[in-house]
């Protein structure tokens, strides 16, 4: 990962990497990858105050581009939107999320065979 542009902003608290990320040979990296590696590329950063924004891999190109936003604590971190935070910390979870759709899915299909025998009656 290569740093392209560093940006300090004391105002919010957090410093604003632009990155380039040639992965030549290998699978694009993971938002988990990116945002490791921008905490290690800024001294002194929690990974768990790394957030990573604006990632695009081009077509056919093994270059990803993005920026991170490296907060210094964890109250100017809170000026992240809700859905953000949620998307990071999803993935540091290691167990995968439990799906409570399942059984509306099955209420569904249960209903569907009473659905069709109605309609056949009218024939």
């Amino acid at each position: 990962m290569e740093v392209t542009e560093r940006k300090e902003n004391p105002l919010l608290d957090r410093v604003e990497i632009h990155f380039v990320w040639n992965h030549a040979n290998s699978p694009t990296p993971s938002r988990t990858d990116i945002r490791a590696a921008a905490a290690r590329a800024e001294p002194g950063a929690k990974e768990e105050l790394v957030f990573v924004k604006d990632v695009n891999t081009r077509f056919g190109m093994a270059q990803t581009t993005g920026m991170a936003l490296v907060y210094g604590s964890a109250e100017s971190a809170e000026l992240e939107p809700e859905y953000v935070k949620t998307r990071h910390s999803s993935e540091s979870d290691s167990t995968p999320p439990t799906s409570e759709s399942e059984p509306a899915e099955e209420e569904a299909a249960e209903e569907t065979p009473e659905e069709e025998e109605s309609e056949g009656g009218d024939e």
